[in-house]
């Protein structure tokens, strides 16, 4: 019963965000407000993470599943990926590296100022 009210709180925040997507219209997806939500929920404290440790460690161990689908789609359109196979695979590179990048100079800032404040 209590991972179920963890759901409940991650899908109230999906549905929160989902709101937001729609009203303000900007190109920004509805799951990038939902991460930005939860993360200042959790950082200001208004959300303890046991609120929603349990789920997310479900959803976390359910996550390969998702992926089954579109990697067979892939194996079917192969000869047609296969012409621009070199420039995705450096694209995804390049992409994943900055992502890499961006992610631990936050994580760093936030050490930071989490130290400073100690």
């Amino acid at each position: 019963m209590e991972k179920l009210k963890q759901l409940g709180v991650i899908l109230g925040i999906t549905f929160v965000s989902e709101l937001l997507y729609r009203l303000l219209g900007l190109p920004v997806p509805a799951s990038v407000y939902g991460l930005v939500i939860l993360f200042l929920a959790l950082q200001t404290g208004v959300l303890k993470p046991e609120r929603v440790e349990g789920a997310g460690d479900f959803l976390l161990v359910c996550l390969p599943v998702l992926f089954i689908a579109p990697g067979v789609n892939l194996m079917n359109i192969f000869d047609e990926v296969k012409s621009i196979l070199l420039e995705a695979l450096a694209l995804i590179f390049i992409s994943t590296v900055v992502v890499t990048v961006v992610t631990g100079k936050v994580a760093d800032l936030i050490l930071t100022k989490e130290q400073g404040n100690e």
